[in-house]
């Protein structure tokens, strides 16, 4: 098994540190713009979305308390069982959510600026996720990629939100939304589970072997 030297972990540790920092700080903003906006226009799909990046913002705060540590792998457990009830709690809201809009409960109004917001994180999300997963799986951390994959989840919301509001605007097609969301809702329960079982990266040296398939190896320290 390949060894990473302590030159190249302190030198991933801190991408890690920074990449985790970007997402809190742009979660930050990406959910008081989506849960104001979303209050204003009476749209639970971009309440729901501004409730996913608090999430977000909570789990990689969890990964930053993880790599302050002057041995990550201490916490990675106890960071990684954060990860996995963020999931959790962001399926069981997703399901709700589109539960009510599916019985006709919610009815939102058009948005711009939530078309606009949905399309940037479009963009922005995809990045910091492979960044970060990327890092994580070098280093042969759970943590840091379990954490990479609720950012791409926070993509997969995205596009959910962008064609959602899009559909209504243009479309009057309200019910898009809500389905979309249930199977986002599915694929985060998934994701939580593989969290909690600590199947979410493999070792350095076996990452282009076990990782395609995305049910990978958990670590051995």
């Amino acid at each position: 098994m390949a060894t990473v030297s302590p030159t190249v972990r302190g030198r991933l540790k801190r991408r890690i540190r920074l990449l985790v920092t970007a997402t809190i700080a742009y979660n930050i903003v990406e959910a008081a713009v989506a849960l104001t906006e979303g209050a204003r226009v009476s749209s639970a799909a971009l309440i729901g979305f501004g409730l996913d990046s608090l999430i977000e913002v909570s789990s990689a705060a969890a990964i930053a308390w993880q790599f302050a540590a002057k041995d990550p792998e201490t916490r990675e457990k106890a960071a990684l069982r954060f990860v996995a009830f963020s999931f959790f709690a962001l399926a069981v809201y997703v399901t709700v959510d589109a539960t009510l809009a599916l019985i006709g409960l919610q009815e939102p109004r058009h948005s711009a600026i939530g078309i606009g917001l949905a399309a940037v994180s479009l963009v922005i999300m995809p990045m910091l996720s492979l960044a970060q997963r990327r890092a994580g799986r070098e280093l042969g951390s759970v943590s840091a990629v379990a954490d990479s994959k609720q950012t791409l989840l926070c993509t997969y919301l995205s596009a959910v939100l962008l064609a959602g509001l899009l559909l209504n605007t243009l479309a009057g097609w309200w019910w898009a939304d809500p389905i979309a969301a249930l199977a986002i809702a599915g694929v985060a329960a998934r994701e939580g589970l593989q969290a909690w079982r600590g199947d979410t990266c493999c070792a350095p040296a076996t990452v282009d072997d076990c990782c395609p398939g995305e049910t990978l190896c958990p670590p051995s320290h």
